[in-house]
This record gives structure tokens, C-alpha cells and sequence, in this order.
């Protein structure tokens, strides 16, 4: 059984270690390993950046493992290839406003996670719990790629012992409200299977996303899953903006985000 890895880019600021926090608390049921990532633009700044990450470390007091890297190149590009090249099996990013990282809001955030093959948890200003993800809210499209976010929210609801939220919009129409029965009725199944823990709520089509964010504020959910299918349009009622628009919610829940694998119809991260 492999050691699992996991990444957290981290450019000093609040946010950053507020990520390490959640991989921290993640890492601990995995037996993970952590990889401190910080890039720079230039040779020069290597040391600099050496010796602050080396100060991040230190001021962690855990049993995780915890490695300080330094990338030379751009966050865009180097932060899924670090990923890809050590294996790992969730990448923890925090986004903010106008400081850090050449500004990493909802969109440059985004055209990060674009470059990855290895899902993201997103975060903003929301601590972990000591329980970790006790309520995960899952909006279930009719995109193929669903197998995929569904096998990876299974592996950490089972770990955290978590209930799985899944939330569809209501549809009038025939055929895709026939297409919409259909994936509940697999992804009940899929969750039941492994003995996870599932609701499943109808909420009003238009404006689907602000309804999801609603349902996981009502309930009080620590992580929202979704799949980065940027132009896809689901049911007609997702925004273009849909991953920006989760990612940055004023409810600052914590986003699972993952980039689906054309030709494949399910695919797990291995935590097991």
C-alpha cells in the first residue's frame, strides 16, 4: 500500500495555512504525507522562499510528515505537474482576495485546477473541524463524468464517516427528469454500497447553484463536491461561472473539485 500524498501550495499567507490545516486533519486517518509547495518566478528567490517555508514547518507541531518544496516557474502550470509528479492524491489550495499568489481568486484558482489530474479541495477562511467532513453536499448532474466525483466522495466519507448530501434540481421535464431518477437511483446504490450515509433533496431548478450553497449553509456542510466542466451547461440552469461562483461562495464552505478524465466513466482515488 503506497503512502498517500498530499500538496499544499502555500504562499504565507492566512489562507495558506489554513489550508496546511485541513491536510493536516485529512492526513491524519490516511497516515499522508504533506508537501509544502511554494513557486517562484526566479533562481534568486529560492533561499528566501527556503527559509519562510522552513519557518511554516516549524511552527506545526504534528506527527504528520511535512516536506518544504520550492518550484521554479508559475502556479498555473507547476503546481499540477509537482502534483502529478509525486503521486498525489489531493492537492489543498486556499484562494483569497488581492494578496499572495498573484492574486488567487475564484478564476486564476480555477485555471490552476484546469492543469491538474489530481482533485482539489478549495478553501477560503473556514477552519477544520476536529471531526473532519462530517456533511458532504454532492449536486448530482447529468454529466457522464458524475461515476468519477461520486467514487472520490465515497473514499473520504468513508474515512470521516460522513453523511453524503446529494442535492438535484427539480425538473418538469419528462426525459430529463427521467435522466435525473436514473442517477439517483446509481448513486444511492453506489453510496450504499459502501455503507455510507446518504439524504437526497430536490431544490428549485433556477438558479441551481444558489440553491446548492443554500442546502449546504442549511445543513451546515463542510465540503461541497464538484467536477470542473467549465463550458458544460447542465439541465440549463448552472451558470457559465458555475466552478467560480461554488468555489468563492459567501458561505466560504470548503469546494472538492476535480477535472474529469475523458474515456473514463468511474474513477477512485485510491485512499483505501
Amino acid at each position: 500500500m503506497k503512502t498517500k500524498n498530499f500538496i499544499v501550495p502555500h504562499d504565507f499567507t492566512d489562507v495558506s495555512n489554513i489550508a496546511l490545516d485541513h491536510a493536516i486533519a485529512t492526513a491524519q486517518p490516511y497516515d499522508a504525507e504533506i508537501f509544502l509547495l511554494h513557486v517562484v518566478a526566479k533562481n534568486k528567490e529560492i533561499v528566501d522562499a527556503e527559509n519562510r517555508l522552513a519557518e511554516v514547518v516549524a511552527n506545526y507541531k504534528s506527527d504528520v510528515k511535512i516536506t518544504p518544496s520550492i518550484r521554479v516557474g508559475n502556479i498555473f502550470e507547476d503546481i499540477g505537474d509537482f502534483a502529478a509528479e509525486h503521486h498525489a492524491d489531493l492537492i489543498f489550495m486556499g484562494i483569497h482576495g488581492t494578496q499572495g499568489w498573484q492574486h488567487l481568486t475564484g478564476m486564476n484558482a480555477l485555471k490552476v485546477v484546469t492543469h491538474s489530474s489530481v482533485p482539489f479541495i478549495v478553501l477560503q477562511e473556514t477552519t477544520p473541524k476536529e471531526t473532519g467532513y462530517d456533511d458532504i453536499v454532492l449536486p448530482l448532474d447529468l454529466n457522464k463524468e458524475t461515476k468519477q466525483k461520486l467514487a472520490n466522495v465515497s473514499n473520504i466519507a468513508k474515512y470521516f464517516k460522513s453523511n453524503v448530501h446529494i442535492v438535484i434540481p427539480q425538473e418538469s421535464d419528462e426525459f430529463l427528469s427521467h435522466k435525473v431518477k436514473a442517477n439517483v437511483i446509481f448513486a444511492k446504490k453506489y453510496l450504499e454500497e459502501r455503507n455510507i450515509s446518504i439524504t437526497i433533496t430536490e431544490v428549485p431548478s433556477n438558479g441551481f447553484d444558489n440553491e446548492v450553497i443554500k442546502h449546504a449553509v442549511s445543513i451546515d456542510a463542510d465540503l461541497i463536491a464538484i467536477m470542473n466542466l467549465n463550458k458544460s451547461n447542465v439541465f440549463g440552469v448552472l451558470t457559465a461561472n458555475h466552478e467560480e461562483y461554488i468555489m468563492t461562495n459567501d458561505a466560504k464552505i470548503p469546494v472538492m473539485i476535480m477535472n474529469p478524465i475523458e474515456g473514463i466513466t468511474t474513477l477512485s482515488v485510491d485512499f483505501n
